[in-house]
């Protein structure tokens, strides 16, 4: 499937975008700018059943051949959020981006308890904006009011079809290229355990103090200080 796609800047180096579960390439709304200050083209994809792109069937690995149909190869950069970290961490031996960075990647659901399974995270569909902005105290307006505009586009499908993954590992062997983790603090998909089985395994882990799992959203000036010396600096 082709991707929508939404770009920044117009820099020689390349960097790629992609967003979460319920998002689309709006997530990145400070990001993405600021990268192209920073001499990047940035493109941001908007992944199956989310933002402008198409439905269909939703599986990882069909999120990531989505990924790898649309996006250009051999970027110097890609970033990867929650389940759009879980895409690239599936393409990123095909896309081969000089630096990958993954933050807070969906690597490991944990099992459902009652009352906490995949429906749930459906259910946030129809949540009203009293509810987001509670939920995430430390987002700017802006943030709150784009979450409700992708909300109503997205198909809550996608959240259904992630059930098997649940109690299941998906962590990498090993890095494919040079790998920053980023992880929120604290983070309800890598564990301080398996923190350190990533960093045993070659990546670089960076934690973002008291940032929730949007770590972009939640604190932008943290997110982008933790990719020092991962990005072309200003």
């Amino acid at each position: 499937m082709q991707l929508h796609t939404h770009t920044w800047g117009e820099g020689d180096r390349v960097a790629l975008l992609i967003h979460g579960m319920m998002a689309d390439h709006r997530t990145w709304r400070r990001v993405g700018p600021a990268l192209a200050e920073r001499g990047y083209r940035v493109i941001a994809v908007d992944l199956r059943g989310h933002g402008a792109s198409g439905r269909g069937e939703y599986r990882p690995e069909l999120f990531a051949r989505d990924v790898v149909e649309t996006l250009p190869g051999g970027a110097d950069l890609a970033i990867g959020h929650s389940l759009g970290g879980l895409a690239l961490s599936l393409a990123v031996d095909r896309l081969r981006p000089e630096r990958a960075v993954f933050s807070d990647p969906a690597w490991h659901l944990a099992a459902p308890v009652e009352g906490m399974g995949p429906e749930v995270f459906a259910q946030f569909k129809s949540a009203p904006k009293e509810q987001i902005r509670a939920m995430n105290p430390r987002w700017e307006e802006a943030d709150v009011d784009i979450e409700l505009e992708t909300l109503a586009l997205w198909d809550e499908g996608t959240a259904l079809s992630l059930t098997s993954l649940f109690g299941t590992d998906l962590l990498p062997a090993a890095p494919v290229v040079p790998s920053l983790v980023q992880i929120a603090d604290p983070s309800f998909l890598i564990s301080p355990e398996r923190a350190a089985l990533l960093e045993e395994r070659g990546f670089e882990v960076r934690s973002v103090a008291r940032a929730g799992h949007t770590i972009h959203r939640d604190d932008f000036d943290g997110f982008m200080a933790s990719l020092e010396g991962w990005i072309q600096p200003l």
